[in-house]
């Protein structure tokens, strides 16, 4: 089992390279973590925007502009499609957000001639955390794509965690359904979804996995708190993946890990579509965006 960032670059080390297509790829946090890709030996990789901006980027920044192919493309929105084009042309097997916004980036994927969703998928954003205070990597969804997924879209968000977590080598991932209590509350939407997901997987229509829920945040990251509570679950204490009940409470709980928890790391990626797709903020940190490209490595076919 993968249990750090730096496990996922050894284990990439020792596979063909994946090859990467940065969208209006210029600026310098994105040439940078394409860069740091490239050099530790973890993709080959295209940058796709204006060449002058590249060019003067990488002049600016020591960099070798001979590391990537350059794509030129001038113009931000059709930059965009020309990178999503070259993944459905088999020129790239993983797409990344550069300097575009999250809208005009997932606009390009969700096109329905040109983008990169297949017939009745549902795109979901997948996480991967490393929390020093925390014994294991964990998987969790959905942060930044589906506002308030209903039980279709949660059954959805459950499978793709479930499938990056046997990526990093967890045989049957422990996937908690996180809602405001480990009770099962009736007038509560959230309990009742968990305990629907929770008994499809007892019953088969969830594999590969086990589902327990509704749990509380604490009872899943905590066996003290769930002895405290009297809670016997087979999740609860040592979690491997978090399905939140709406986009707000996951992104909350993600940014709190990342503004109060020195230390952590983090990796993000739209799942569900023909490709990996590195979906992180203009602001987050270079390692942020390598660890992404490393996941989304990890997790192309």
């Amino acid at each position: 089992m993968i249990t750090s960032f730096e496990q996922i670059f050894e284990n990439l080390r020792s596979r063909p390279k994946k090859r990467l297509v940065a969208a209006w790829a210029v600026d310098d946090h994105t040439i940078n973590a394409v860069k740091l890709a490239v050099e530790a030996g973890l993709v080959e990789a295209t940058l796709v925007g204006d060449e002058k901006k590249i060019r003067q980027v990488c002049a600016h920044e020591k960099i070798d502009p001979a590391l990537f192919r350059i794509v030129p493309n001038d113009d931000e929105l059709r930059a965009v499609s020309m990178a999503v084009d070259l993944i459905n042309a088999g020129e790239g097997d993983i797409l990344m957000k550069g300097l575009c916004s999250t809208d005009k980036y997932m606009r390009a994927i969700l096109n329905k001639e040109k983008g990169l969703l297949p017939p009745k998928a549902v795109l979901s954003h997948v996480t991967v955390l490393a929390n020093p205070n925390y014994h294991k990597l964990l998987v969790i969804g959905d942060i930044a794509v589906i506002p308030a997924p209903d039980l279709t879209q949660k059954i959805a968000i459950t499978n793709y965690v479930v499938k990056t977590a046997k990526a990093i080598g967890i045989a049957k991932p422990k996937v908690a359904i996180i809602c405001a209590t480990e009770q099962m509350l009736p007038h509560m939407p959230a309990c009742v979804d968990a305990a629907i997901i929770s008994k499809m997987a007892d019953r088969g229509q969830i594999t590969g996995c086990v589902v327990d829920g509704p749990l509380a945040l604490d009872v899943a990251l905590s066996k003290e708190a769930a002895a405290v509570k009297k809670l016997v679950s087979p999740v609860a204490g040592d979690s491997d993946c978090l399905v939140f009940p709406n986009l707000e409470s996951a992104n909350v709980f993600y940014k709190t890990n990342t503004q109060l928890c020195p230390g952590a790391q983090q990796a993000a990626i739209v799942a569900g579509a023909k490709a990996p797709c590195v979906l992180s903020s203009r602001s987050d940190s270079i390692d942020t965006k390598l660890n992404s490209i490393a996941l989304a490595a990890l997790t192309a076919n």
